[in-house]
């Protein structure tokens, strides 16, 4: 495996998926400090993995799992999603990016019951906003979709309010 990527174990199939780059981190920087100046009682954990499907050996290891900051103490490296407020994938620019970020994750957070997903698309300049998820179904029941720059508020559980002008000096067009 090549020193830039990680794999993931999605949907049945076993994926690669890029290491952040340092734009895409500077990202995961603002969005953990936008989250904790709202809810210092939540952290935005970056490290921890979560088993997502319950019929497959689902694993995935989003950018981001806004938690409770106490929620992944002494969990091994695959955790239940229970605790999970919301996950967070920040697009990369790898062709395999459009399926995993855009399909197959929606989908295995979707069915994990957790209750947000959001995409931080760089290439589109957007953000997404999953929520109010059938986990039966695999799919959110709403999907808000607003332009770097606007106001985005995430529902509840999380309840923080985005404002997002400096994502657009990091998307595509940045």
């Amino acid at each position: 495996m090549r020193e830039d990527a990680r794999l993931e174990f999605l949907g049945g199939r076993l994926g690669r998926k890029a290491w952040p780059d340092g734009t895409r981190g500077r990202v995961l920087q603002w969005l953990t400090r936008a989250c904790v100046s709202q809810r210092p009682e939540l952290w935005l954990d970056s490290q921890q993995g979560l088993v997502v499907e319950r019929h497959r050996e689902g694993r995935a290891r989003p950018d981001g799992s806004l938690v409770a900051s106490h929620a992944f103490a002494g969990a091994r490296e695959w955790a239940d999603p229970a605790p999970v407020l919301m996950v967070v994938e920040v697009t990369s620019y790898d062709s395999d990016t459009d399926r995993r970020d855009r399909v197959e994750k929606p989908r295995a957070y979707a069915g994990a019951g957790i209750p947000v997903y959001l995409l931080m698309d760089r290439d589109a300049c957007e953000v997404k906003v999953h929520s109010g998820p059938d986990a039966d179904a695999g799919r959110y029941g709403t999907v808000r979709t607003l332009p770097f720059g606007q106001e985005v508020a995430l529902p509840e559980p999380v309840g923080i309010v985005l404002e997002t002008e400096p994502l657009k000096d990091w998307g595509r067009a940045g």
